[in-house]
């Protein structure tokens, strides 16, 4: 068992509790879920890269142009002087080195979990771009919204603003947006809250990560927050309630 609490990197916001990044909210929960005593640093996007570098984090990805992409969630781990980024990579590292914790990837479904949550990226989450992006740039603090902003502009060749739905078009996208969830659901049994029925797992952490994003960009009291919470026979408000035990007290994120 750690004698020392995991060091844990995470992305600040104006949201309230400060987290908000889907991907890092996967390890928030393993965390929490594993009962490992962990402590949040909070790090500004455009510094990311700069804090992976100096920490020994791998890359998440190569760019078109051969250069490296880091990207949180990341944890330095010093009972071992393991450095580890990626939500599936630290789960495997949990797993193993701390054994007598609950499993986040239980023997024989790392690659379904794998492959459930490459299905949720595909499937759910392209819908949601068009709302998300756009609002994302409001509860960002001022330097990482200024770099998120610049940087997604330059990947799509135009305004963050031009994403956002119509009036006229609004409605479709939103539909669009609930049935990519709608599909994932389908792959659920109809009487389980989890994805292996009565037992968490880290699949279950990647998708109610993704409704953690939502909640905090567009808003607990949000008109579009309610509706999501009703998508579904209200499957996805019963998964991030189910799991709210392993939200854990989020650490105060930087003030202005």
């Amino acid at each position: 068992m750690a004698t020392e609490p995991i060091v844990f990197y995470d992305i600040p916001s104006r949201a309230p509790g400060s987290a908000m990044s889907g991907n890092t909210w996967i390890t928030r929960y393993s965390l929490n879920f594993k009962g490992l005593a962990f402590k949040t640093m909070w790090v500004e996007i455009p510094d990311i890269g700069d804090l992976c570098k100096k920490i020994g984090a791998a890359p998440s990805a190569i760019n078109e142009d051969g250069s490296p992409y880091y990207t949180l969630p990341v944890i330095q781990d010093p009972n071992t002087g393991a450095v580890i980024a990626d939500s599936l990579k630290i789960a495997s590292y949990l797993d193993e080195t701390y054994p007598d914790t609950p499993r986040l990837l239980p023997p024989g479904t790392r690659a379904l979990q794998k492959g459930f949550r490459a299905g949720v990226e595909a499937s759910a989450v392209p819908g949601s771009l068009a709302f998300m992006l756009p609002a994302m740039v409001q509860i960002l603090r001022p330097r990482s919204a200024e770099y998120f902003v610049r940087t997604r502009e330059a990947s799509l060749g135009h305004k963050l603003s031009e994403l956002s739905p119509t009036s006229e078009t609004r409605e479709a996208a939103w539909r669009k947006f609930e049935s990519g969830f709608g599909k994932v659901s389908s792959w659920m049994d109809d009487d389980g809250v989890f994805f292996m029925g009565d037992t968490a797992s880290l699949a279950d952490f990647a998708v109610a990560g993704i409704m953690q994003w939502f909640r905090s960009v567009l808003g607990r009291e949000s008109a579009e927050w309610k509706d999501i919470e009703r998508w579904h026979g209200g499957r996805w408000a019963k998964l991030v309630s189910a799991l709210q035990k392993y939200e854990g007290p989020v650490e105060k994120g930087p003030q202005d």
